[in-house]
């Protein structure tokens, strides 16, 4: 459902510059152009690339800051039993690494798009701004960057992701010493389960020798 209203989203958003696309024919070149209409009441041009910026950016940010923050604020709020094995323990610190992990990763979205969206609401309602002749490169530079975002998730997961890492070495094996199957073990909530109660079965089962000891005596 969520991947259907996305790609509804993303057709909705592409077919104004679809349905309004000429095509000019200039010295020596074709060029492809959007033909926006004109309403005396209704700047459509504006409003479009304000919309995008809302729902291509500002929403997306929105909500994966909110979905994070719930993520972080309950790993943080739980606390580690006094009694808990060093497996769990192990767990929880690895999780609260991944939500800095993925704060990371929004906070490189967020910085790569940004200029890409400033960019185009500057020139829809600032264009005198835009009559400059390095102006082209400008827009490289933050079209660049805006592609680019993509590129930096693998190089943040390796960073920061313990497992990815050992993954990633795990491939390319040619160029690094082989990795232990134990870095790259996911461990299930069935396992984690398992190992909670063999553990506290153990204790009562050494209580239970220190009892009969100490009624022995």
């Amino acid at each position: 459902m969520v991947v259907l209203v996305i790609w509804t989203l993303a057709l909705l958003l592409a077919f104004p510059q679809y349905h309004f696309s000429s095509i000019a024919a200039l010295p020596g070149r074709t060029v492809c152009y959007i033909d926006w209409p004109e309403y005396s009441s209704l700047d459509f041009r504006k409003l479009y690339y304000v919309c995008v910026t809302v729902l291509n950016y500002f929403l997306p940010l929105c909500i994966m800051g909110c979905a994070y923050s719930i993520v972080g604020v309950t790993l943080w709020a739980s606390e580690i039993p006094g009694d808990s094995s060093q497996r769990y323990k192990e767990q929880l610190i690895a999780k609260r690494k991944v939500v800095k992990m993925m704060v990371v990763v929004v906070c490189t979205f967020a910085l790569c798009w940004l200029p890409y969206h400033v960019y185009f609401l500057l020139h829809e309602f600032f264009p005198e701004l835009f009559e400059k002749r390095y102006i082209q490169q400008v827009y490289l530079g933050v079209m660049w960057l805006a592609m680019s975002s993509t590129m930096y998730n693998p190089i943040i997961y390796y960073c920061l992701n313990s497992r990815f890492r050992a993954g990633f070495q795990q491939v390319f094996c040619c160029c690094s010493p082989t990795v232990g199957k134990e870095e790259l073990e996911l461990r299930s909530p069935r396992y984690m389960q398992t190992q909670m109660s063999i553990y506290r079965a153990s204790r009562l089962e050494a209580a239970g020798s220190t009892s009969v000891e100490m009624k022995t005596e």
